[in-house]
Order: structure tokens, then sequence, then C-alpha cells
């Protein structure tokens, strides 16, 4: 039985209205940002030359994504954020295993409720260019894209058939790829910006209209960036160009990877 990697990816209904519930066909979300999780996990696994298809029983591990209210107790948290809009079910929580968190604001919440958390911060997805050298590869080549969108979910209605958006709905390497070749990100999705920026990419991050801030400040508190470089929309991010690049050492992280939770291959 292998360890549980935690992360959000509902199963919603395709149609929609009457036809929707005579037809009730769903399928997953698939957001980009939030299916990162597992790949850099098994990518870790494999590096570390961990076996990949068993590991302790009834342990789950939460990484990439504002997932921390989907938290039990006796769970590990490495790189985990808090999401802004829903709380982690303190009621009920009161052991987690945590060896990194997203950045000092999901840390500064978990000790006001009691937690012990080290001071090692990044999303897990900073690593991308670390666990998967054809990224770095394709973002040092010439680039394809002078410009790419990438909307929060619930930003892309609102933006799709706009020239240069990319849905974070695409395939993962779909996005990933496009990200790398590009010469400036911009957008209402976080991981949009945290891969362009792992990446050397110039990102700029223009407001969502739904989400709440919390997870944006964070992340940038914790690459060095106290103040939120964020622009009201999409022209006005074009006109200014990428943010200042973030100040972080992925070696913390990468030390902090829960490796005993898997045995060694034999």
């Amino acid at each position: 039985m292998s360890v549980e990697i935690v992360h959000w990816n509902p199963r919603r209904p395709v149609l929609r209205g009457r036809i929707g519930k005579l037809v009730p066909v769903k399928r997953p979300v698939g957001n980009f940002g939030d299916l990162l999780g597992p790949m850099i996990v098994e990518r870790m696994r494999e590096r570390l030359g961990l076996d990949v298809a068993v590991g302790l029983p009834d342990h789950r591990l939460l990484s990439v994504g504002s997932i921390l209210q989907y938290a039990r107790n006796n769970d590990v948290v490495w790189g985990s954020g808090i999401n802004g809009k829903v709380d982690p079910p303190w009621a009920t929580l009161d052991t987690l295993d945590i060896r990194a968190v997203r950045g000092p604001l999901t840390r500064q919440r978990l000790i006001e409720h009691g937690f012990s958390v080290p001071e090692v911060y990044g999303d897990p997805a900073l690593l991308l260019p670390e666990l998967f050298p054809e990224l770095t590869d394709w973002a040092r080549e010439p680039k394809r894209y002078p410009l790419t969108i990438v909307p929060n979910l619930h930003d892309l209605a609102e933006l799709r058939g706009r020239a240069h958006v990319l849905s974070p709905r695409a395939p993962v390497w779909k996005v990933l790829e496009r990200i790398a070749r590009s010469e400036l990100v911009i957008g209402s999705s976080l991981h949009g910006v945290i891969v362009a920026e792992a990446l050397g990419v110039p990102a700029r991050l223009v407001a969502p209209a739904r989400e709440n801030l919390f997870k944006y400040r964070d992340y940038f508190e914790a690459t060095g960036r106290d103040v939120l470089p964020l622009v009201s929309s999409v022209d006005a991010a074009r006109a200014v160009g990428g943010a200042p690049a973030p100040r972080w050492n992925p070696q913390p992280l990468l030390d902090a990877f829960p490796d005993e939770l898997w045995p060694p291959v034999l």
C-alpha cells in the first residue's frame, strides 16, 4: 500500500442544467497546479531511490497547493499552504507532522493554533527545474511565445478566447512547456507565476476576481518579497512586465522531504 499524496482534483458535471441531471457525466477538474504535487513527490522518490509502489500504511502526505483544509490528524505536510477562504479543521486537528510550509503566513496561522512548524518555506513547484531538467532546457532555448496568460481557474471564463490565454485545465505538460518557452507570463494563476519564476521566466500577478490574496502573499513573502507585486488587469501586467525575481534557496525544502515514508528500493 502506497502513501496517499493528497491533492485537489474533484470530479464535476460535464453538462449543466436539466441535461446534466439526465446525463450525469462527471470528469476531474484537472487544474494543472493542483496536479503537480503527485508528480513532484514521485520524482523526489525516484531521485532518492525510494520504492514508488509501497510505503508506510495509512500515511498521507500534503505537498503542493492550498490544501491544508483537507488535513487529518497525523498527516505529513511538506510545502502546503492555507487557502485563505477555507480554514483547516482546527476543532478536530491536533497532530500534524509538519516538515515545511508554503510561506510565513501559513506558518504563523499554524503556530497560533498550537502546532510546531519549522521555518522552512517554499511551494514544492519551485523545485520543478531541479527535478525535471527538460523544463530548464526548454526555458534556455529561443522563446516561441512572447506572452502567455494563465488565469486562475475561476477567471478562465472571462478570458477564454483572448489571444495568448492558456487554460489552467490544459494537460499538465502542455502548460509547463508553454510557460517554459514564454518570454513573459502573466495572470491570476498562482502556479502559473510560480512555475514561470522557478524557470527564470519573468512573471507578473494579475488580481484574481474571486480568490483570497492570502495564498499569493504567502508565496511571495516566502520568496523574499514583502510587497505583493499585483496589478489590476492583464493589460497593466503587459505594460509593467515581470516582477522582481524570487530570492529563495531550494536546499532546505529538499532536505525536509519525508523520505522515511518509503523504503529504499532493494
